[in-house]
C-alpha cells in the first residue's frame, strides 16, 4: 500500500487553498521570462512565504527554462524538531502539498544505504517544513519530476558531499539546498552577518560557516565542499531579510539565494 506524507505547515508557511497558493507563486516568481543559464544546484531559504518567498523565487524563476528537463529533485534541508546524525530518507512514496501530490524516487535506495551516514528515519520528516516549503515551487516551475527528499542532521561537510556524489547525475537532475541564514538580530547586524555567510559561500569556504549563521549550515557545507573538489562555482543571486519583505527591523531573519551553475 502506498503511503503519503500530508502536509504539515497548516497555513502557517503558505497558503492552503491551491488557487490562492499557486497565485501567490506565480506573483513571486513574475510573468518576465528569465534568460539565465539554469542553475545545477540552488540554495534558498524555507520561512514562511510572506517572508522569505522573493527570495527564494529569484533563484526558482531561473529554473524556468529547464522545466520540461529536470526530472529528477535532491531536496536536502536541515531537522528543526528532532536530532540526530546523518541524513534521514523517508519511506514515504509521495508528499502532498495542496498542489497535489509529489512521487518520491526510491531507485537509489539501495545505493545510499551502503553509506553508513544514511538511513530511513521517518520522524525526522514527520513535522519538518525545511523541504516541504520548497515543493509549492518546484510543482509549479517544472513539469513532471520524481524527488529524492534527505532531511540532514549532523553531519560532516565531507558525509553530505559523499550523498551529492552518489546522487548529482546529469542535466535531469537539480539540487536543492534549503536554508535560512541568522536568526533574530537586527536589521543591521543581520545585514553585516548575512553578507560575510554570503561571501563564504560565494568563495566556497565551508569551514567559515558556523551554526549563527544558517539554520541549513550542514548541507550547505557540503555543497560547498562538493563545488571546491569539483572547482564549480556558486553565485549569490539575492541576499535580504525579512525587514526587507515585512518590514518589522528588530528582529530578523536573514535569507539567500544562491546558484551553482
Amino acid at each position: 500500500m502506498s503511503s503519503v506524507r500530508q502536509p504539515v505547515v497548516a497555513g502557517m508557511f503558505y497558503p492552503q487553498d491551491p488557487e490562492i497558493l499557486k497565485r501567490d507563486i506565480l506573483n513571486y516568481l513574475g510573468s518576465a521570462e528569465n534568460l539565465e543559464p539554469a542553475p545545477k544546484a540552488i540554495i534558498a531559504p524555507h520561512a514562511g512565504y510572506i517572508y522569505s518567498a522573493p527570495v527564494a523565487a529569484s533563484v526558482y524563476n531561473r529554473l524556468r527554462t529547464w522545466h520540461d528537463r529536470i526530472s529528477r529533485v535532491i531536496l536536502l534541508g536541515p531537522s528543526h524538531r528532532i536530532g540526530f546524525s546523518g541524513l534521514a530518507l523517508s519511506s514515504a512514496d509521495y508528499f502532498a502539498t495542496p498542489l497535489g501530490y509529489v512521487t518520491i524516487d526510491h531507485s537509489m535506495d539501495a545505493a545510499l544505504a551502503q553509506l553508513p551516514q544514511v538511513a530511513v528515519q521517518d520522524q525526522a520528516h514527520s513535522m519538518e517544513h525545511s523541504l516541504e516549503v520548497h515543493l509549492p515551487f518546484l510543482q509549479t516551475i517544472l513539469d513532471e519530476f520524481l524527488l529524492i527528499p534527505m532531511v540532514v542532521g549532523d553531519a560532516s561537510p565531507e558525509e553530505v558531499a559523499q550523498v551529492l556524489e552518489l546522487l548529482w547525475g546529469g542535466d535531469e537532475t537539480l539540487i536543492v539546498v534549503s536554508s535560512d541564514l541568522s536568526h533574530y538580530q537586527d536589521y543591521l547586524s543581520a545585514r553585516h552577518l548575512d553578507q560575510a555567510t554570503a561571501e563564504a559561500i560565494e568563495t566556497l569556504r565551508y569551514e567559515d560557516i558556523h551554526y549563527d549563521d544558517a539554520c541549513g549550515r550542514n548541507p550547505i557545507r557540503g555543497l560547498l565542499y562538493y563545488a571546491r573538489a569539483h572547482r564549480l562555482h556558486i553565485q549569490a543571486v539575492d541576499v535580504r531579510n525579512s525587514g526587507d519583505t515585512q518590514g518589522d527591523k528588530s528582529r530578523v531573519v536573514g535569507y539567500g539565494a544562491f546558484v551553482l551553475g
